[in-house]
């Protein structure tokens, strides 16, 4: 049999394990390792900075991951020799006959000097509860600003969808009127993926009389003084700054040589690294496309359909293409999709369906049908 090792256990590491263990589970054993002991959707840290779900209540356990074939190992990885397809972890080595890379970016907050001192971010579950608990509770009114704070980051529509909720918390609190918001962003455009969904987020965001300043990253937070430093040294006052922090492959990844560009290049039609047998999915690779976890997850089913075709002698059938719907929150209960392929043809392609409450509907089966596939539960 050969052995396949997951490195990481999010949207991409489940749906490959699932997959696997579906198709070839009497002609592979998987071992999944992540350094977690469950799994949360990143959209549900909204949920938890708003209020309307505890951390624990959206965690997944990965012991309730129960499929043929596949183990899971909680450990932390501590090296990666992609030549040899050999993986040490706290716990022991792994010999892979076929090696994925699926541990994602992580967050450099310490990249921007002052961040980690006098701002709040909601991209991890530990600041989505901080946010919720110190800050949105003081927050009297005044000037918020939310920076985007380097690229590429995960989940483009995230920082927009925060402050469309975060829009009707304050109206909801009757202090919206005495709140200004902005959103700084290097990016010309909120989602640059098309210039149509761009101008939607434009207009959705002066509808509710928040002002984007694109073309502009804030590089420093000046805490005594509460100034928000940009790249071009104009200095900008807030009484509340939400970042989205700098984005990094983990060190293991960076240390491991596969990462020589800032992240894992891979071929875009199969995913597979210039290492033999060695793949690498989600939002540690350098595809010119969004970091998301729909998109992981179906890299990672060109993944799995590549293994099964090499483990029976044929050819894989399909390329990946970049392709997924990301559901994003509009605020009053309505939720839109963006329909977007980056990598199918010559140019990148999306739309922007919604908002309504059917769409609301549909991500929450999204989660429960994702949830019952990679857990059974």
């Amino acid at each position: 049999m050969k052995h396949v090792v997951i490195l990481g256990a999010g949207f991409a590491g489940l749906e490959l394990a699932s997959r696997l263990s579906a198709s070839v589970a009497d002609e592979v054993r998987v071992t999944l390792i992540d350094q977690n002991d469950g799994f949360t959707f990143g959209f549900s840290k909204l949920d938890i900075l708003f209020g309307s779900a505890d951390a624990a209540a959206v965690r997944i356990p990965y012991r309730e991951l129960a499929k043929p074939g596949v183990e899971f190992r909680q450990e932390r990885i501590t090296a990666i020799d992609p030549a040899s397809r050999r993986v040490t972890t706290d716990a022991g080595e792994y010999d892979a006959d076929i090696l994925v890379v699926a541990l994602g970016a992580e967050y450099d907050v310490a990249a921007t000097p002052g961040f980690a001192e006098g701002g709040f971010e909601y991209y991890s579950i530990a600041g989505a509860e901080r946010m919720r608990d110190e800050a949105l509770p003081a927050l009297k009114g005044g000037t918020i600003l939310i920076g985007v704070l380097g690229q590429p980051y995960k989940c483009p529509t995230a920082p927009f969808e925060g402050a469309f909720l975060l829009h009707d918390q304050l109206v909801e609190r009757g202090i919206r009127e005495a709140t200004e918001m902005r959103v700084i962003a290097p990016m010309a455009a909120p989602v640059p993926v098309t210039p149509e969904v761009s101008q939607r987020f434009l207009d959705e965001l002066a509808a509710r009389d928040i002002e984007y300043l694109g073309k502009n990253r804030v590089v420093e937070l000046d805490v005594p003084v509460k100034e928000a430093v940009l790249e071009n040294g104009e200095r900008l006052p807030y009484d509340l700054f939400v970042g989205i922090p700098i984005h990094r492959v983990p060190a293991v990844v960076a240390e491991s040589g596969l990462a020589d560009n800032g992240w894992v290049a891979v071929d875009r039609d199969t995913l597979e690294t210039p290492f033999p047998d060695v793949y690498a999915v989600g939002d540690c690779v350098s595809l010119p496309m969004a970091k998301a976890g729909v998109f992981a997850e179906n890299a990672a089913g060109v993944v799995a359909d590549g293994v099964v075709a090499r483990l029976h002698g044929e050819t894989l059938g399909r390329r990946y293409e970049g392709e997924g719907n990301c559901y994003l929150e509009f605020g009053s209960g309505r939720v839109a999709k963006v329909e977007a392929n980056f990598l199918g043809g010559p140019s990148p392609t999306a739309t922007v369906v919604g908002p309504s409450e059917d769409l609301a509907a549909e991500k929450a089966e999204f989660g429960s049908s994702r949830r019952k596939r990679w857990f059974g539960a």
